[in-house]
């Protein structure tokens, strides 16, 4: 087992918690980093390969996200080690004993996140009713249905075009991660003016550089089929989404996908990362070394969070797509000034904007953390 206290530093976590019962195969961790402002949200991530330590480090950036968002919530993560593509009732019977197993744990809230979705929270509000990312039915934001991470993302990315000498008619756009984020900032952006080149997902890439439909990719993955079958554009590798020639580039998947050994390899003037932790540090610096901006995963996808902490607060989906807007372009524009201003790489300044309020709560708390 992995030392969890290799982990800690003065902001968390507060709390890792192992889960396992073999009577349903159940595996999973929770990992709550930092509560100082609030209990913790953060998705609920499933998937065969998902780690203690990716689940701490997933954990650290939802602190991150919700200190920039200004929202009354510290950070949290959840896993569990299975495939997301199991049968529907086997998933409900991880899912629901997942959630009995926190059912004490007040300080987090759960949420999803790749792997599960809104039937998924429906499963965790009949257990233990603490719970965003809710269906329309039971009284929630279906925040992966309206796409609210990509809604956030496509106003990002129009800030930040601000910063470049290239505007979003014709641009470029390749995403990696056809999934519920990639599938809507594609069509946001589409939408724009942008030509969504190419997209990938787990099985390959598919490229046109006339430009891909968003609509039949999204009918095709619907239909739980891969991108790769879309019948007008290039099949490729996986990987090789990373070689494409492009003017934004947007990782939407997983994480460290783009890391010291292969960022050379993008061919692109913009990175916005619209999954979580998905660029190294090391490979921010190469980027910001060759002039291209990369916006960071905890100011650029913060969406989804933004509403699902709104719908915890009874909030309409008009004020939370308002205010995902508001709040985004706003963080967008300061963390990118500081940046250029100071010299240092955008998430530099995204971190010491967010940590200054993150310690600020810590000061009233009688523990720190809690």
């Amino acid at each position: 087992m992995e030392d969890i206290f290799s982990f800690a530093d003065e902001l968390g976590p507060l709390k890792v918690i192992h889960v396992h019962e073999p009577s349903i195969g159940l595996r999973g961790v929770l990992v709550v980093d930092n509560v100082a402002k609030g209990p913790s949200i953060g998705g609920v991530r499933m998937a065969p390969d998902v780690t203690t330590a990716e689940c701490a480090r997933l954990a650290r950036a939802m602190t991150y996200k919700n200190a920039a968002a200004g929202l009354p919530h510290g950070g949290g993560k959840a896993i569990l080690i299975a495939d997301p593509k199991m049968p529907a009732a086997q998933k409900e019977i991880l899912i629901r004993g997942f959630a009995c197993a926190q059912q004490e744990v007040e300080q987090y809230i759960f949420a999803p996140d790749m792997g599960t979705n809104e039937e998924c929270m429906a499963w965790v509000k009949d257990e233990i009713n603490r719970v965003v990312g809710l269906p329309r039915e039971v009284g929630g934001i279906p925040l992966d249905e309206i796409g609210a991470t990509g809604w956030g993302l496509s106003h990002v990315v129009d800030e930040t075009l601000k910063f470049c000498d290239f505007t979003i008619s014709g641009a470029r756009i390749a995403v990696q991660g056809f999934g519920a984020v990639g599938k809507h900032v594609s069509r946001f952006l589409s939408q724009q003016g942008a030509v969504i080149v190419a997209v990938s997902d787990s099985r390959g890439t598919i490229y046109n550089a006339d430009g891909l439909d968003v609509e039949t990719l999204s009918a095709i993955k619907a239909l739980g089929k891969s991108v790769i079958e879309y019948e007008d554009g290039e099949k490729r590798g996986r990987e090789d989404i990373i070689d494409i020639e492009c003017d934004i580039w947007i990782p939407a998947a997983r994480p460290d996908v783009i890391n010291e050994d292969n960022v050379q390899r993008l061919n692109t003037r913009l990175v916005v990362e619209g999954a979580n932790i998905p660029v190294t540090h090391g490979a921010e610096k190469i980027l910001s070394e060759k002039g291209i901006i990369c916006v960071p995963d905890f100011i650029a996808n913060a969406g989804g969070v933004i509403c699902a902490a709104m719908e915890y607060q009874g909030a309409s989906q008009f004020s939370a797509m308002t205010t995902i807007e508001e709040k985004l372009r706003r963080n967008t524009i300061e963390v990118l000034h500081t940046a250029r201003d100071e010299q240092i790489l955008p998430r530099e300044a995204a971190m010491a904007m967010a940590r200054k309020r993150i310690d600020r709560a810590m000061s009233f708390c009688r523990w720190n953390l809690f």
